[in-house]
């Protein structure tokens, strides 16, 4: 098949949850056979924290604007057997009304951000996308599974609402030998985000403070920092290493060298539940412990003996002091899970099957008298 993908960004990971679980289920599309274009609008901020511009598994288009960019990318929409337009897509909207217009392709709303986005269509039209768009589309993919797929379709009129959550790239995320001097008791890796810094600063910091003896490490951008000397701006115990972007190439390495991990989610993707982060798979496909926050449907993803939910500064403390042949054994069991169900491959296989399904085409009475 013919994919065609109007999305945030694949070539940077900076400041976004959205690259690394594209670039997993891309290339993994690749690998199954079928042929996908990536069109990216070049975003300034992206432009100087890019990972590439072009791949091996898929033609990347890397755009100024919609306006220069539109008859080349709806000829290739055109031709294609599936297009995909994405939540937080620069000029999102304007490019849906394009997308929507199209007559042959399977057209597919992604939504890696449903609960935001919901949250904005309440107040008002999201930026990327408009209310009276989502009936028009085919399919409607949500990282976020349960009630959210019943509103979608009940409350927003979606055709056809199904999960495609996040994955992991094995031959990317996997156990590596790391160096003794980069090692670390335990880190975080996340893009800043005031609703959740209370919990970083629980989950987190607070453990730090109480283990000075112990390295700690902080990674992810935009965090709140001194522009003159780039200290924290927030309670930072001394022994907390700050990385202030770590690459996805270079995710196996942190997550490699910590002896655990922690996961903290978003308060609206919390309030929403069955919306795991790519980031627990990737830590699971690097054989390390996981510690998260709680939400409803966790366990859909990891069994409770697959990983460790803590509430505060105790509870991770309690889960640190723990012997590595217990930490190890319930990593295997993550492990083992993420193999066989959270993969790329996996998501790749979910996402044909959705296209194909008799219900993602309606067809008009005239197509099917013609």
């Amino acid at each position: 098949m013919k994919f065609t993908i109007f999305g945030l960004s694949l070539s940077s990971s900076w400041g976004n949850g959205h690259a690394t679980p594209y670039r997993s289920l891309i290339r993994a599309l690749h690998a199954q056979g079928h042929r996908v274009s990536f069109f990216e609008r070049d975003n300034i901020y992206y432009a100087r924290h890019r990972d590439f511009t072009s791949c091996d598994y898929c033609d990347l288009t890397i755009y100024p604007d919609w306006r220069s960019a539109r008859q080349t990318a709806l000829a290739v929409a055109a031709e294609s057997d599936v297009v995909i337009t994405a939540s937080y897509l620069s000029e999102g909207a304007q490019i849906n009304d394009e997308v929507l217009a199209l007559k042959g392709p399977v057209r597919v709303f992604y939504d890696l951000d449903t609960p935001i986005t919901l949250g904005k269509l309440r107040e008002s039209d999201a930026e990327y996308l408009r209310s009276d768009q989502i009936p028009e589309f085919d399919l409607y993919l949500s990282f976020t599974g349960g009630e959210i797929l019943r509103e979608l379709e009940c409350s927003w009129g979606a055709s056809r609402a199904t999960p495609l959550y996040g994955s992991v790239d094995p031959e990317v995320h996997k156990r590596i030998d790391i160096p003794k001097p980069y090692h670390c008791a335990f880190s975080y890796m996340g893009t800043y985000a005031a609703d959740r810094q209370k919990k970083v600063e629980e989950l987190f910091l607070a453990p730090a403070a109480r283990m000075p003896g112990e390295v700690f490490v902080l990674a992810g951008s935009l965090y709140p920092h001194d522009p003159k000397d780039g200290s924290p701006l927030f309670p930072c115990p001394q022994n907390v290493r700050r990385f202030p972007h770590v690459g996805p190439g270079d995710h196996a390495a942190l997550y490699s060298s910590s002896r655990a991990t922690l996961n903290i989610t978003r308060e609206e993707m919390a309030a929403a539940g069955h919306c795991p982060s790519g980031r627990l798979f990737e830590a699971a496909a690097c054989q390390t412990p996981l510690l998260t926050d709680t939400w409803t449907g966790l366990h859909n993803f990891f069994a409770q003996d697959e990983l460790f939910v803590v509430q505060g500064a105790d509870d991770v403390l309690r889960v640190l002091e723990l012997p590595n042949e217990e930490l190890a054994a319930v990593s295997a069991r993550a492990y083992r899970r993420t193999l066989a169900e959270h993969t790329g491959a996996q998501r790749a296989k979910e996402l044909v099957a959705a296209v194909e399904s008799p219900n993602s085409r309606r067809t008009t009475a005239a197509e099917a008298i013609a």
